[in-house]
């Protein structure tokens, strides 16, 4: 079968810069699997996806001027229904055979086979295959439908009746199949081969493609445009390291404003740009986040990594004398940085402690009260972590980061860029005195914001962070607000893993029970819906750590109650697993819970030397006496590995015991006694993981 290459390029006004990307690999991705559904391209076509400001496009290899013809045996009837007694056809068999384009001359080529009910009679047709103009119509149709947009626009088309909807207006359609057009149309537009280049600087405004694989050569030469979005991305990056390596300097790195402006520009062109130093006067964040945020701009950082005054800009246009555009540029970022020094000098003028009473007048929630009130439960839980981590020392400057860590959300600066929150409280409370712990502890109580963020540096801040995303869990899960499928307006799940993160990356001796008892979760119902929510999160994020689930079962089915111990126990669970005596004893101890599980309410397990009748159970006795005190020893000191590794010895005795001892006897005493027997066992094996649990 002859194939070809295939171009598809949509033609709009400029897309949403954020989405572009996701467009363009939606768009390509659905229409060659589309193509492929439709047996016109297959594995082996190579799909390239292309998105500029202005274009959606796909380039896809190996693609067929017509599928092949498909064989298809259809199901008719049962033979009682479609044949008399004389084996002629029925009027129903006719009647269907008509509907299906064929006659009575296609009865004695019918097949017979049991279709598991009965015998049924099989009518095997070819189906012809799609032509390319009938494929990639619906592939466009569906691709069309496939892509992520939240928002569509309704338009008028040129015959001032009719309007199509989507995400921008569409002006021009290219389909070739090699230098071939493919009669297709939607949005009100018919396929050609031409397209248009760049609005200002292109050789040829209107570009006529020769065949599917001129596209991007004749897109860049005559129109000046670089089509595809990795390319574009790759060019904007080399460009931009090379402007600031002119100036012994290095871009701030962005990856989603690099993807941003990739999406804002046809043909890139970096620009060094410079304004007043006077402004570096201001934070830097707040210089960074207003040129990146406002203007797509890219903040040149000395060695250091402090900012300079000079930025680089990515231009769409490439003219002889850049001045104008520079000049242009300088003067567009000039207001923008007198606003962040204004904010700043304004809020600098009352002090963090002065603001306090104004969060009283914050809704935080309908149900929870106002921030002065949540305030006031973060900086209570955070004394009481603080006091326990570190005496009364600690706890006061845990208090007082707590107390003051929301009053930058009432400052001009926060409320223009909230993005800025905590780090602008960190410079206003270095402003008015605070000492260091207690600034960087304003700033770190944010912290982790994400995965892979920093912990807080100082254990003040580290105080304040437990506790303002304790406290948020607690009074979320106090209120009924818990997180349901994709939603979760309060981050209640970043939350929970930051907590879980400062636990036991910190090692902090602070147990959960503790925790919900100082953040006042009083509620044994609420208690328990909370654990499962962090025990849950810690099970997921364990396992995308490499740990088995087979040994986060085992270390999580005791719900142990300092989170910081969780490394050490599956470190030791790991370890026991390679021992030869690791799978009998697992074994084994599922064997006894589920032993256990049996015993009567009222049936009393103790253990009475003197009822220890068998050769066996004598041994497993003994054996316990033997290693109980060495593995609790090693428990208490931390030793988890030696705890877990001393119980191997146990596995010839409790083999032994199973062989020759029946538990379940008719002396109620002599079975209490096996029970007791079994369930110091049972305790004896379960302290540092459920080892039942690593039994397959």
């Amino acid at each position: 079968m002859t194939t070809k290459n295939l171009l598809v390029e949509l033609f709009v006004e400029e897309l949403p810069p954020k989405a572009l990307k996701k467009l363009g690999e939606t768009f390509a991705a659905s229409l060659a699997d589309n193509l492929g559904s439709r047996g016109l391209a297959d594995a082996a076509s190579v799909v390239t996806p292309y998105a500029s400001p202005r274009r959606l496009a796909v380039h896809v290899t190996a693609v067929a001027a017509k599928a092949a013809d498909k064989a298809v045996q259809q199901k008719l009837m049962p033979v009682a229904v479609g044949l008399d007694a004389s084996g002629n056809a029925t009027p129903a068999l006719l009647k269907k055979l008509a509907a299906l384009g064929a006659d009575a001359a296609a009865v004695p080529k019918l097949k017979r086979a049991t279709d598991g009910k009965a015998e049924a009679l099989f009518l095997d047709t070819v189906v012809p295959g799609a032509t390319l103009a009938e494929g990639l119509q619906a592939a466009m149709e569906a691709a069309l439908a496939a892509l992520p947009i939240q928002k569509v626009m309704s338009y008028q088309l040129a015959d001032g009746w009719s309007s199509v909807n989507f995400v921008r207006p569409a002006h021009g359609l290219v389909a070739l199949h090699g230098a071939e057009v493919v009669p297709v149309s939607v949005l009100g537009l018919s396929a050609g081969r031409e397209t248009q280049g760049h609005r200002f600087e292109a050789a040829h405004p209107v570009v006529s493609i020769r065949d599917a694989d001129c596209y991007v050569q004749q897109l860049g030469n005559d129109g000046a445009v670089i089509a595809g979005f990795a390319a574009r991305r790759v060019e904007i990056k080399r460009q931009l390291e090379a402007a600031a390596a002119q100036e012994a300097l290095r871009p701030i790195e962005d990856e989603a404003l690099l993807d941003e402006v990739t999406a804002l520009v046809e043909r890139p062109n970096v620009l060094a740009c410079q304004f007043e130093q006077e402004f570096l006067d201001v934070p830097q964040e707040c210089l960074i986040l207003t040129m990146k945020a406002n203007q797509k701009y890219f903040p040149l950082l000395d060695a250091k990594g402090r900012l300079t005054n000079k930025f680089l800009v990515v231009s769409n246009i490439r003219p002889a004398n850049p001045s104008a555009v520079i000049g242009g540029n300088e003067r567009v970022v000039r207001p923008r940085l007198a606003d962040a020094k204004f904010f700043f000098d304004q809020d600098r003028k009352k002090s963090l402690m002065d603001r306090i009473p104004g969060l009283a007048r914050v809704v935080y929630h309908n149900k929870l009260g106002t921030q002065g009130e949540r305030v006031e439960r973060v900086a209570a839980l955070a004394r009481a972590i603080g006091d326990k981590l570190g005496g009364e020392a600690l706890a006061n400057q845990a208090d007082r980061a707590a107390v003051l860590s929301k009053a930058d959300l009432l400052t001009d600066m926060v409320g223009e860029f909230p993005e800025l929150q905590g780090i602008m409280g960190r410079y206003y409370a270095l402003h008015d005195g605070e000492p260091v712990e207690i600034a960087e502890a304003i700033e770190d109580h944010y912290r982790p914001r994400f995965a892979g963020d920093e912990l807080p540096r100082n254990p003040v801040g580290l105080c304040a962070a437990l506790a303002d995303k304790l406290q948020t869990l607690a009074d979320m899960f106090g209120i009924g607000q818990l997180p349901t499928g994709d939603k979760d307006p309060f981050a209640l799940r970043r939350h929970a893993l930051g907590v879980i993160r400062m636990l036991i990356e910190r090692d902090l001796p602070l147990d959960l029970a503790w925790l919900f008892q100082a953040a006042r979760l009083s509620d044994s119902k609420v208690a328990g819906q909370l654990a499962d929510f962090i025990y849950e999160r810690l099970a997921g994020s364990l396992r995308e750590q490499g740990y088995s689930a087979l040994e986060v079962d085992a270390v999580l089915g005791l719900r142990p109650q300092r989170l910081g111990d969780i490394p050490k126990r599956l470190a030791a669970v790991r370890a026991f697993a390679e021992l030869p005596e690791a799978a009998s004893l697992a074994a084994a101890n599922k064997r006894v819970g589920n032993i256990l599980k049996k015993v009567s309410p009222g049936e009393t397990a103790q253990v009475d030397a003197a009822l220890l009748r068998e050769p066996a159970e004598v041994a497993l006795s003994a054996a316990l006496a033997a290693v109980r005190p060495k593995a609790d020893a090693a428990f208490e000191r931390g030793d988890y590995a030696a705890s877990l590794q001393s119980l191997a010895a146990l596995k010839g005795p409790v083999d032994a015991f199973f062989d020759h001892v029946m538990v379940n006897v008719e002396d109620a005493a002599l079975r209490a006694n096996r029970l007791g027997l079994l369930a110091t066992l049972h305790a004896a094996m379960n302290r540092v993981a459920d080892l039942s649990r690593l039994s397959a």
